[in-house]
């Protein structure tokens, strides 16, 4: 008979179960366990070599910080904000890989992990905690982790999928009552507001769309209101699809692949959202190695996915994680999706962004930035969109590419762009 109870200790007791040289691996986003994170930061001092785990956290990342940092070294799947300078300073490290292929990092036991920090709901009467708004890589780490510490809180929204975890599946958990973090997208600006009208009017009815948080994937679904049988299969979503499900627009009934249902591994938002989020049958939250894989997202008709670039170069490789050298973000899953919705039946793998930067330097190049990485390939590209149009570079060659890129780029680059192509394919 399973033990519906968990076992509750203090944080320090529960970050007593790490030692040094464990492998430990942390739950992100919106569910980042940070009070736990905090006190294994606090053992600095008698802890050595721990190697650190995950995708993305929000909150303070104590442990790319002296003197903490003495004890602790991340190697990250994705880099965000609170890791970015660490990482490009040689404090931590940044592995290059598909968001739909983490898993196997640690169900081949490429990479073993000793201990998973997590953060779930209090277990319902038969013992099962949920993993709240982030299941993504987290599942697979519980699954192949030798010890689970886990961070529970009341407010972390119960969703449905699975996502769902028996308290026997957690070795000690602590006990927090906080909000889980939230994210608030600002308005798009007039050049967002433009590129969003024109991919809306790429989107078909009864479309599967794939597309993450910020002005542009808003503008977009702003400019949908007219659409009908909209289904959601994407790795992650925000606050931008609830009017759309509000107004029966996003339905899923067109969907091959849990027709009905909105197909997430993660989601992050306003408390909006994860009130929507929690107990909806709707929503229906899967690992990473699920959402983003190719073989399952081709499955659905239409597939319409959106994604974003740092820079273009005229034959159309995509630099969308580095600037340069520096790295800024991660792969994540753009090739998972991009790759999915060209194999999906009348998929659009759409690439967009402004033009050019705040700066005014265009974002559509003759090359790539020295030591930039290619994170979709030319072969991959179909769709690009700025705020000066659409073009298709699928079928075209090199010199056909730049002139359609060129088309679009920002109108004070044009000329140069134009005297860099004529150079590149008239030697």
């Amino acid at each position: 008979m399973k033990n519906n109870a968990l076992k509750i200790v203090s944080p320090e007791e529960a970050v007593a179960l790490v030692k040094s040289n464990d492998t430990l691996f942390f739950q992100g986003a919106a569910m980042t366990p940070n009070v736990l994170i905090d006190a294994v930061c606090n053992r600095y001092e008698e802890l050595k070599n721990i190697e650190i785990v995950q995708i993305h956290t929000h909150g303070n990342a104590k442990y790319m910080e002296a003197p903490y940092n003495k004890a602790f070294r991340l190697k990250s799947c994705f880099v965000g904000g609170n890791v970015r300078k660490g990482i490009n300073t040689l404090i931590g490290d940044y592995i290059p890989i598909f968001l739909s292929e983490i898993h196997w990092l640690f169900r081949r036991g490429i990479m073993p992990l000793d201990v998973a920090f997590i953060q779930v709901s209090p277990p319902d009467v038969h013992g099962y905690c949920s993993l709240g708004a982030s299941v993504d890589i987290t599942l697979p780490a519980i699954q192949t982790a030798k010890v689970v510490i886990a961070q529970v809180n009341p407010k972390v929204p119960r969703t449905h999928g699975d996502g769902i975890i028996h308290v026997n599946q957690i070795d000690c958990a602590i006990e927090t009552d906080e909000f889980i973090h939230s994210s608030i997208v600002g308005n798009p600006t007039d050049v967002e507001a433009i590129i969003g009208r024109e991919i809306a009017n790429l989107v078909e009815d009864g479309a599967t769309l794939q597309m993450g948080i910020g002005n542009i994937p808003n503008a977009v679904l702003h400019n949908l209101t007219n659409h009908k049988r909209l289904g959601i299969h994407t790795e992650m979503f925000s606050d931008g699809i609830l009017p759309l499900v509000e107004k029966g627009i996003i339905t899923g009934e067109d969907k091959e692949v849990k027709t009905g249902k909105i197909v997430t591994c993660f989601a992050m938002g306003t408390q909006k959202l994860y009130d929507f989020i929690d107990d909806n049958p709707i929503v229906h939250f899967k690992e990473a190695g699920y959402t983003n894989d190719t073989a399952i997202i081709r499955k659905n008709p239409k597939v319409t996915a959106i994604n974003s670039a740092i820079e273009i170069d005229l034959t159309g490789q995509v630099c969308a994680d580095s600037i340069g050298a520096y790295q800024y973000s991660g792969v994540g899953g753009q090739m998972d999706f991009i790759r999915g919705a060209s194999l999906s039946q009348n998929g659009k793998p759409i690439i967009a962004m402004p033009s050019q930067t705040n700066k005014g330097i265009s974002k559509i190049t003759p090359f790539l930035q020295p030591g930039a990485s290619v994170t979709t390939t030319r072969a991959h590209v179909h769709y690009v969109v700025t705020e000066y149009g659409v073009v298709n570079l699928f079928g075209k060659g090199l010199e056909e590419r730049a002139k359609a890129l060129i088309s679009i780029a920002h109108p004070n680059h044009r000329e140069f762009l134009q005297k860099e192509a004529f150079d590149r394919f008239n030697r």
